[in-house]
């Protein structure tokens, strides 16, 4: 019997077919409009992924980091781009995830004008992208997953500093 806690075993990475996986858990604070000034820090709150993601189609994707060029010129403006494409798509949530902590999160949202139609989340000590291998130093990859009632349907991480396999165009052919 192993007691190794699942962010210390040995990476593993996912691939569609997989089931996403069990106990993972991010952080982010809720959009209200009592925290809608960039400068309003709100409270951060856990996100049960596994458990709220089995029973939605989702579109997840990560970045290095928030407020870094490749990921708020490169990344993110496709996903705010086409939001109702996506949605058009039958998905129910989009989520961006990052090293960040849940405050710069927050920010980085209202930085871009969005509510709730994407929510920012934190990978905890980056204990997702660990445990599927997929970071880029102390910092959460570049990738980008399909999960469909708790079903990876497509999940892919950039080898290189570009966004391709987790832009927004691959994540609509994956749709």
């Amino acid at each position: 019997m192993s007691t190794t806690s699942p962010e210390l075993a040995a990476p593993n990475p996912v691939k569609a077919g997989d089931s996403f996986p069990e106990g993972v858990e991010f952080s982010y604070i809720p959009y209200t409009p009592e925290n809608e000034s960039i400068t309003s820090c709100g409270r951060p709150q856990k996100y049960l992924a596994s458990k709220e993601f089995s029973d939605k189609k989702v579109v997840l994707f990560a970045v290095p980091g928030a407020f870094t060029p490749g990921c708020s010129v490169k990344h993110l403006p496709g996903f705010i781009e086409h939001l109702s494409e996506i949605k058009a798509k039958g998905v129910d949530l989009i989520v961006v995830i990052a090293f960040n902590d849940a405050w710069v999160m927050s920010a980085w949202a209202k930085a871009n004008s969005i509510k709730e139609e994407i929510l920012f989340m934190t990978d905890t000590d980056t204990q997702f992208s660990k445990r599927i291998g997929w970071t880029r130093g102390d910092r959460t990859g570049r990738y980008a997953m399909v999960i469909d009632h708790g079903k990876i349907t497509y999940a892919e991480n950039e080898a290189g500093g570009d966004v391709t396999v987790s832009g927004v165009d691959a994540v609509l052919k994956a749709l």
